[in-house]
């Protein structure tokens, strides 16, 4: 699950297929038994309802907890475009040449955090990481001989400001890590699979065309949560438009 996740047309796919054949499976048991008649068919009315009451519940807070860390995610790339746009005009208080480098770095960091929202290669993210992790090394060494040169509030404000473009990036890739866990997807899977199948053994009329009409409904549910969730490879992703338009302003002569 944990892989699958990371791709929602296929886990749409395979959510299809899987709940179309719990249902024809749910279907074949109940030919094998005579129809359900009288007090018979309203206990498993009454079961079908409660448990598809149950899955509605589990998908609702399931998409709403995707949405929930959809929104931290874009919070955290507000937050961080601040702290990096805050800490390059506090560059002036340090000293000149240690001033303009920060500067330097600090547009060069820039871009590496751009593509760390926008890249979806792995390798290539992996090297995006160990370039950022060698800059903020870069950055945190030349502010941090300043204030040693310098002492003063002035230059600690610098300092102060670099920690917080350290602490945003750290926060940052905190809330892409933070995912959906395993278990609430197994919870649904199987909700979704009994369903489906006490669905089918209920149904009048077995092979019925009506039976795709739950798997496509809750497999759509499951491609949105699943693309909602998965900060790289879904459709509705972040986009980085706070850093962009850091980065516009930086860049201009």
């Amino acid at each position: 699950m944990g892989t699958i996740r990371n791709y929602p047309l296929l886990l749409f796919v395979l959510s299809v297929l899987l709940l179309w054949l719990s249902v024809q499976a749910g279907a074949f048991l109940g030919k094998k038994r005579p129809p359900l008649e009288g007090d018979e068919r309203d206990d498993l009315n009454l079961v079908i309802n409660a448990s598809l009451t149950l899955l509605a519940l589990i998908i609702g807070f399931t998409f709403s907890m995707a949405v929930s860390r959809y929104d931290q995610r874009k919070n955290y790339e507000e937050e961080e475009a601040n702290a990096i746009g805050t800490e390059y005009v506090r560059a002036d208080l340090l000293p000149a040449d240690q001033g303009a480098r920060v500067r330097q770095l600090l547009t060069q960091y820039l871009d590496l955090r751009l593509l760390f929202y926008t890249v979806r290669d792995s390798a290539r993210l992996e090297h995006v990481n160990a370039e950022t992790a060698k800059l903020q090394d870069e950055m945190w060494s030349d502010v941090r001989l300043a204030a040693q040169a310098q002492p003063t509030p002035v230059v600690a404000l610098a300092v102060a400001g670099m920690n917080d473009v350290l602490n945003r990036q750290g926060y940052t890739q905190a809330a892409w890590w933070n995912r959906i866990p395993d278990g609430a997807w197994a919870l649904m899977a199987c909700l979704s699979i009994g369903c489906s199948a006490l669905i089918g053994y209920g149904a009048h009329r077995k092979g019925d065309r009506l039976f795709v009409v739950l798997p496509l409904l809750l497999s759509l549910a499951f491609f949105l949560i699943a693309d909602i969730d998965s900060p790289r490879r879904g459709v509705i992703r972040v986009r980085p438009q706070n850093l962009l338009s850091l980065s516009d302003s930086l860049h201009k002569p």
